[in-house]
């Protein structure tokens, strides 16, 4: 079967080299000149599927105005009126609700660890290397109460039998032994130990590579303009090289994938959701992170990357703006100098910023449309490159007329219906 793939980020290439691997015919289309050049560039680096939760829960919309309210904010709202940002706003309070909360986070849990195991069997048989390191994620806490308050996390982690340690002052310098120089500031830390860490651009620019060994032809700086449909089957994709047609269709374009549906009666709540990252060089390795920081105060995550630190975060609710904003470089700048002040030039670091496509829910949106040769794989939010392998196997086997591994039936777009 001959599959025409729309986007070439970590979630579009990763599901082309499963399905090439899986003996499909397969074509890539993006309008960048290489793979993983948007969403998928920049992003902070963490393999995390023990830390995979959605933003929405039971408490967060007093969380939200506190945030908006601290001086280095980790949530940014732009007055717009964009309707559509309205709407997947309500429709995340609406998942702001413990039942809600344990249901998302036990379907992307499931996900993501899922991935981190064809993860590990990718590398083992490809040899692919992206910087990778699998020690683990630190997450911080600056306060007591926010140490307190993890035993509904801890719950879901034990229920799919996710390891886990809570770790004091002394517990977690053990892992992170550079954090000795501000250990006062934090009471504790949750490690997870499953977690890794490693370079999504190189990932995928190295698996596009061998997706290209087997068969798969990308075809760059090529716009999509449009979905072509008789009614009942998609019948064609139109770009600036002419209709492109296959017999089985994957929309992976993450935020850009609501404009192309809308068109063909097909509206799925994926939001653009804008963070930013600095990557810093290493100046001191012995003062620089070993693997992935997450400060629970500010959600900004510190990553190790080979001989450079990578440090994302930052929630900005402003459509398809890609303008940098120096107030949001200062805020990561604040944390990777609070946490490790001696670790690397921060007067040197490259600043970024990229698109994440969110659901309300949290969970990505992987399956089928009422179109029978039309599949959808987006909505990952900040975990894409934490449920890619996952989400390329799991696509690759649907269109295979296989069963997949864990269950899916819930992660389609009908769960909105």
């Amino acid at each position: 079967m001959h599959v025409l793939v729309l986007g070439s980020g970590v979630i579009g290439t990763t599901t082309a080299y499963y399905l090439a691997r899986a003996g499909h015919q397969v074509t890539v289309v993006d309008r960048q000149p290489a793979p993983a050049l948007e969403t998928s560039f920049g992003n902070a680096g963490e393999v995390s599927p023990g830390y995979s939760a959605p933003w929405a829960g039971p408490g967060v919309p007093i969380k939200a105005i506190k945030w908006m309210l601290m001086h280095h904010s980790p949530l940014v709202i732009k007055p717009m009126l964009d309707p559509a940002m309205w709407r997947w706003g309500a429709a995340m309070l609406r998942n702001c609700t413990e039942a809600r909360y344990q249901i998302n986070k036990s379907r992307m849990v499931r996900v993501a660890e899922y991935s981190r195991d064809c993860m590990k069997d990718l590398r083992a048989e490809t040899g692919i290397q992206y910087d990778a390191r699998t020690q683990g994620t630190l997450q911080l806490f600056r306060t007591q109460k926010q140490l307190d308050g993890i035993g509904k996390d801890v719950e879901i982690l034990e229920q799919f039998g996710v390891p886990f340690q809570v770790l004091d002052r002394e517990g977690y310098l053990e892992y992170e032994p550079a954090l000795r120089l501000v250990k006062d500031k934090f009471v504790g830390a949750l490690r997870l130990p499953g977690d890794e860490t490693g370079d999504c651009f190189k990932f995928t620019q190295s698996l596009a590579k061998l997706a290209e060994g087997l068969g798969v032809k990308f075809r760059f700086n090529t716009t999509i303009d449009g979905i072509e449909t008789d009614g009942s089957r998609i019948t064609g994709i139109r770009t600036s090289a002419g209709t492109l047609t296959a017999d089985h269709y994957l929309l992976a374009m993450g935020s850009y994938s609501t404009r192309l549906l809308k068109p063909i009666g097909l509206d799925i709540p994926v939001y653009p959701v804008k963070g930013y990252s600095i990557t810093v060089p290493i100046t001191d390795a012995a003062m620089a992170p070993e693997s992935t920081i997450m400060d629970e105060t500010h959600k900004v995550a510190v990553t190790r990357l080979g001989d450079r630190i990578r440090v994302g975060g930052t929630a900005q609710l402003s459509g398809f703006d890609l303008e940098l904003n120096a107030a949001r470089r200062k805020t990561l700048e604040f944390v990777v100098s609070d946490l490790f002040p001696k670790g690397g030039d921060v007067a040197r670091a490259e600043f970024w910023t990229g698109l994440r496509p969110m659901t309300p829910d949290g969970t990505p949106i992987i399956g089928r449309t009422r179109f029978p040769n039309l599949h959808l794989s987006t909505g990952h939010g900040t975990l894409g490159w934490t449920m890619a392998a996952g989400t390329g196997r799991i696509v690759a086997d649907m269109l295979s007329g296989k069963a997949p591994d864990i269950a899916v039936n819930d992660l389609s777009m009908a769960r909105y219906a």
